[in-house]
């Protein structure tokens, strides 16, 4: 097995441990504030996935900053005209339209306003 695959491997699994993390009873509620569930459809697989995402709170909308974006392809998903998703937080699914930008910096954010 090669280490890109091992790699992804491990991070499907700590993907997992923080979306369950995220949804107990006790530990969910400490870090509701600050983590969430984004699920969507790929526009192209058209295949539905999740991902957990940490978010912060700008107004009315869910501001998602990526961290390594060139390592991570589900932000794509959002360029231009933006496209559905939904953020569960705190257990709570929100629908709402996202849009990503990447800045002068290579730095990626999705904003998220609600539908």
């Amino acid at each position: 097995m090669s280490q890109e695959s091992l790699l992804r491997r491990g991070l499907h699994g700590f993907n997992a441990g923080v979306v369950a993390l995220t949804e107990a009873p006790v530990v969910g509620k400490l870090l509701g504030g600050a983590f969430a569930q984004v699920s969507y459809v790929g526009r192209r697989s058209g295949r539905a996935f999740s991902t957990p995402v940490n978010y912060r709170r700008s107004g009315d909308e869910y501001v998602i900053g990526v961290a390594m974006p060139d390592k991570k392809k589900w932000w794509r998903n959002f360029l231009g005209e933006g496209g559905p998703v939904t953020l569960r937080i705190g257990g709570v699914d929100r629908p709402g339209h996202a849009v990503s930008h990447r800045d002068d910096r290579g730095r990626v954010t999705v904003r998220v306003r609600p539908a």
